[in-house]
């Protein structure tokens, strides 16, 4: 009888010991894959890039004051952000405070350059914690963020196709660029690195929705979730959500068009070049990479070089535009999270 109880015991064990192993795992294929991934096309591109140049152009190149501008919008952007999920979360009857609201969105966006995508998760458990909204149901408005932003670059993406196609062929014209300049693009190499970026963000998609359904089982919260996602239906003012949105988009691109104005070998691009190149950088960052951190880098050198720009000036504004950017979303992550606990002495918590 005692073996038989030894049996079950040693049988439990090994099973639980396997949970633990599997989950953390998953766990370090979570966050692995993105390093991993972002690192391998870093490498890849800039594998014979002479790194001493973009010293050079930081030091005794770079407009400043263009770069400190585009930062304003890039501040812009995440403000607007704050103030269209408060619209989105009022019908749910949750009025967190609008400096909460902004500053979470300021630590989500920090919290995805460690684990991509775990900011959306993050800056619904501060309003959580700060202001007792339900986390579920700001979850839900997270979701439904998320299919409005899709819808808005669908968008920008079309039109931007229907511009481009005139200037194409203008381009094509004027420089004598082959179109098979197309083929041998995405031949080869630079082919299956798309390919690449293309798994890695259906990867993280089947993570994601795994993830979701089995949290959502564990706690009962799809109800709860589906009201978040369904509470755009009943936003008191569509049209400043629509604004709002909108807004949030063209602060995005002028964050990074406005960098243009910066280096001599980008400032005669136009607004249409740095909507191209805003389009493909904003697909890009899909792919699950610290704020998109190589696919970034791939694409935009690559689109740049269809505009006349050399792979060298390409990779150069490529790593100090996506530098300083990325430093400005660490800097307002940390600010956040020094003045929450700071402008909030009273706590409620609520994960229902």
């Amino acid at each position: 009888m005692a073996k038989i109880v030894q049996a079950g015991c040693d049988k439990n064990r090994l099973k639980l010991e396997r949970t633990v192993l599997k989950k953390y795992l998953n766990k370090i294929f979570q966050i692995g894959l993105p390093l991993v991934l972002g690192a391998a096309i870093m490498v890849w591109t800039y594998y014979d890039f002479d790194f001493s140049e973009v010293g050079n152009v930081l030091c005794d190149e770079m407009n400043y004051g263009w770069m400190l501008l585009s930062l304003v919008f890039g501040v812009l952007a995440q403000v607007f952000r704050g103030w269209r999920w408060m619209l989105a979360l009022a019908p749910l009857d949750a009025h967190p405070k609008q400096s909460n609201s902004i500053y979470a969105i300021f630590v989500s966006y920090a919290a995805n350059l460690v684990l991509p995508r775990v900011g959306e998760v993050s800056r619904c458990g501060i309003l959580a914690k700060y202001d007792g909204v339900s986390f579920s149901k700001s979850l839900g408005t997270v979701v439904s963020e998320r299919l409005v932003d899709s819808t808005c670059i669908l968008i920008i993406t079309a039109v931007t196709l229907l511009l481009q196609s005139s200037v194409f062929a203008n381009f094509f014209r004027l420089t004598g660029t082959d179109i098979g300049f197309f083929s041998s693009l995405f031949a080869s190499t630079n082919f299956y690195i798309t390919l690449l970026c293309i798994a890695a963000a259906f990867v993280l998609l089947f993570f994601l929705v795994r993830n979701l359904t089995v949290f959502a089982k564990v706690r009962g919260l799809i109800s709860n979730i589906w009201l978040g996602c369904m509470s755009i239906r009943h936003v008191r003012s569509p049209w400043l959500y629509i604004l709002y949105s909108w807004g949030i988009w063209a602060c995005y691109y002028l964050h990074f068009y406005l960098t243009f104005y910066s280096f001599g070998f980008t400032s005669h691009l136009g607004w249409l070049a740095g909507l191209v190149l805003f389009v493909v950088g904003s697909i890009a960052v899909v792919v699950p990479t610290p704020n998109g951190a190589g696919p970034w880098h791939f694409a935009v050198i690559t689109m740049m070089m269809m505009y006349g720009i050399t792979k060298e000036d390409a990779g150069i504004f490529a790593l100090l535009v996506h530098g300083i950017q990325t430093f400005l979303l660490i800097l307002l992550g940390i600010y956040g999270l020094v003045a929450l606990p700071l402008t909030n002495k009273n706590k409620t918590k609520t994960y229902e």
